[in-house]
C-alpha cells in the first residue's frame, strides 16, 4: 500500500484524473493535486481536502514547485504531445518517477526517443502509456508469450460495447490527426509506416460472450509503440468495434455518464490478444468495465511497484518490459478479468 507517499497528479481534475486520485487515496497514497486551471485545482481541492499547487508545462519553475516532496508523478493532462515532454524534465530534476496515460501514439513514440538514453543514465524510470490503451495490451501481449522471446504477430483486437470519449480524447485525436497529416499510422516489417488509404473493415471472433463482431482492422492505438519497445514482434496489428469507433468519431457522442457509486460509466470491455509464432497461437483475455475508470488502478498499481522496488528495468520502458505482466495482471483482479488460452 501507499504509506502515506505523496504523489503528484498533473492534471488532476480531468475525468481520467479524478479517477486517479480517488484511487490513491484508496491504495493510501496522497495525492497532491496540479495541473493549469487554478479554479479547477481549488474546487478539486476543496472537495478532496488534498493540497492543489497549480503549475504551467510554459513555467519549468512552477513544475518544480508542485512535484516538491513528491515520491512519482502522474501526467493525466493531454494533450501528451505538449504536456509529457515538459513534466518528464520537471520528473528527471526532481529525480522521482514519471508515469502519463498517453494514447497519443506519437507523444509515445517521442518518449521513448527523447528520453531513452536520458533516462537510462540517470537510473531513472519513466512509463509512458500506463493506462487502457497502450499499458493493459502490452501487458496482456507479454502474458500470452510466457516464455517465447519472439512472434511472427501480435493482435490486439478491442471490443467495447460502447465508446463516449471525454474531452480529453477528443482534444488528443485532433492533435494526433494533425500530426499524420490526416493521414493514419500502422506497425508492419518492423516499424512504423504512415497511410492515407481507408482502413479495412473485417470480423474478430471475440470470445464468449460477445462473440463475433465487426471491426476496424487498423484502428491502430498505442500498443504499436509499447508492444514492440520490448517483443521482438515485427507486426503489431490493433482493431476496434465498428459500433465504438462510430461513436468515438461522432462530433455529437455524448461524454461519459457515470452509471454506479465509483463514478464508472456503462461501457464494457473485451480485450483480446492473441499471439503467434509460425503456426501456434498464444491468448490472453482481459475484460471489465470503462476504459477510463480502469486506467486508474492499472497506473497506481505501477506505481506502487515502482515504489517498492518491484521493477525489471530502468530508463523509459513500458508496462510489459518493467514489470511481471502476469502478476501485474492478478493483482487487479478485483478490476479486470484475466484468461491465458493456449
Amino acid at each position: 500500500m501507499g504509506s502515506g507517499l505523496t504523489v503528484a497528479v498533473f492534471g488532476a481534475y480531468g475525468h481520467t484524473g479524478r479517477f486517479v486520485v480517488a484511487q490513491l487515496r484508496d491504495r493510501g497514497f496522497v495525492p497532491l493535486l496540479s495541473g493549469r486551471d487554478a479554479e479547477k485545482l481549488r474546487v478539486l481541492a476543496s472537495e478532496t481536502g488534498f493540497d492543489a499547487r497549480p503549475a504551467s508545462v510554459d513555467d519549468p519553475a512552477s513544475l518544480d514547485r508542485a512535484l516538491a516532496g513528491a515520491a512519482a508523478v502522474i501526467n493525466c493532462a493531454g494533450p501528451f504531445a505538449t504536456t509529457a515532454a515538459p513534466v518528464i524534465e520537471a520528473a528527471l530534476r526532481a529525480g522521482i518517477p514519471y508515469l502519463d496515460v498517453a494514447a497519443e501514439i506519437e507523444a509515445n513514440a517521442d518518449t521513448f526517443t527523447h528520453f531513452g538514453d536520458r533516462a537510462r543514465a540517470a537510473g531513472a524510470v519513466v512509463v509512458p502509456a500506463m493506462a487502457f490503451y497502450g499499458g493493459l495490451g502490452d501487458l496482456l501481449a507479454t502474458a500470452a508469450m510466457g516464455d517465447w522471446t519472439a512472434a511472427d504477430e501480435a493482435h490486439i483486437a478491442y471490443g467495447l460495447n460502447s465508446w463516449h470519449p471525454t474531452a480529453g480524447t477528443r482534444t488528443a485525436g485532433a492533435v494526433s490527426r494533425q500530426r499524420r497529416g490526416g493521414g493514419r499510422v500502422v506497425y508492419t516489417n518492423g516499424r512504423l509506416e504512415r497511410r492515407h488509404d481507408d482502413p479495412p473493415t473485417l470480423e474478430w471472433a471475440f470470445p464468449d460472450p460477445m462473440g463475433p463482431r465487426a471491426v476496424i482492422g487498423e484502428f491502430t492505438m498505442a500498443d504499436v509503440v509499447t508492444v514492440p519497445s520490448h517483443l521482438s514482434i515485427p507486426e503489431v496489428r490493433t482493431y476496434m468495434t465498428v459500433e465504438a469507433a462510430r461513436q468515438v468519431s461522432a462530433p455529437d457522442t455524448p461524454t461519459p455518464a457515470a452509471v454506479d457509486e465509483h463514478g464508472r460509466s456503462a461501457q464494457t470491455f473485451v480485450v483480446d490478444v492473441v499471439v503467434r509464432s509460425g503456426d501456434t497461437e498464444r491468448r490472453a483475455v482481459a475484460r471489465g468495465q470503462d476504459i477510463y475508470a480502469v486506467t486508474a488502478p492499472l497506473v497506481v498499481e505501477a506505481v506502487d511497484r515502482i515504489l517498492t522496488g518491484r521493477t525489471r528495468t530502468v530508463g523509459v520502458a513500458s508496462a510489459g518490459e518493467i514489470f511481471d505482466a502476469p502478476d501485474f495482471i492478478r493483482a487487479l483482479s478485483s478490476h479486470i478479468s484475466l484468461e491465458l488460452l493456449p
